[in-house]
């Protein structure tokens, strides 16, 4: 299987497909929309580039894709955006598929992108029936972590960061209870939200002056009047709107 990759690059020369093949290790997980790396031209250093097409063979003799970034993927429909995006306003494909991408991951310098994170998560080994007749039974005697299942029993998988906060426990207590076979503590990937502790506001509607009054009133009594022509719009410099034509058909 051969891929046609787009090269994560700002030169004009390059706003092309270029064909690798598809080694056997990697078949299962190179797909349109994956991020690869790939040996181009002489260069030392592996180059960054995006899976627009997979196709059947090649007419050229192709190096193979190096390794994939698993974690890092585009949407097959934002492929085909991208494309006509690059089409529409006459740029490179690559620059169009780095809008898409989560802020801090677009820039070659692989050392210098937002890592991922990872956080654990707490979860319930036992059932909790059985973990209340133990408490019930005395087996359990420590308020600490009997005040740490009991919050897990009603919020199971929770971050260790909260079960610290609203069980009032330490890590020590939920090693113990992990070592007791109670929970298990398991490592997983947090995706980051840019936006998570921004608060935005929706624009009240804005009403318009007596001069916009006067202005969009009498392009709309042209349009009832079926008085197609044009209209010289004035307005204050830097707003976009200053000696706007506008035309009615």
């Amino acid at each position: 299987m051969v891929a046609e990759i787009i090269l994560n690059s700002n030169a004009k020369q390059l706003n092309r497909v270029f064909d690798y093949k598809i080694p056997e290790n990697l078949a299962s997980k190179v797909k349109i929309g994956s991020r690869v790396f790939v040996q181009f031209s002489n260069r030392k250093n592996l180059d960054e580039g995006f899976v627009l097409a997979i196709k059947e063979n090649s007419n050229y003799t192709l190096k193979e894709i190096v390794k994939v970034d698993e974690t890092s993927y585009i949407e097959e429909d934002s492929i085909l955006l991208a494309k006509w995006m690059a089409k529409r306003y006459f740029c490179n494909i690559s620059d169009c598929i780095k809008l898409m991408l989560p802020p801090g991951t677009t820039t070659k310098v692989i050392e210098n992108r937002v890592k991922e994170k990872n956080a654990s998560f707490i979860y319930l080994k036992k059932d909790a029936d059985e973990i209340e007749d133990q408490i019930d039974a005395k087996k359990i005697k420590s308020d600490k972590q009997i005040r740490a299942l009991k919050f897990l029993m009603e919020n199971d998988g929770v971050l260790f960061s909260d079960l610290e906060i609203f069980a009032d426990v330490s890590r020590a207590v939920v090693n113990t209870l992990e070592k007791n076979g109670y929970v298990e503590i398991i490592e997983k990937q947090v995706d980051r939200n840019p936006f998570i502790n921004k608060n935005i506001k929706p624009s009240p509607k804005l009403q318009l002056n007596e001069e916009q009054s006067n202005a969009y009133n009498t392009v709309c009594d042209a349009l009832d009047d079926h008085l197609y022509s044009e209209f010289l719009l004035f307005g204050i410099t830097g707003s976009r709107k200053n000696r706007s034509l506008f035309t009615t058909n």
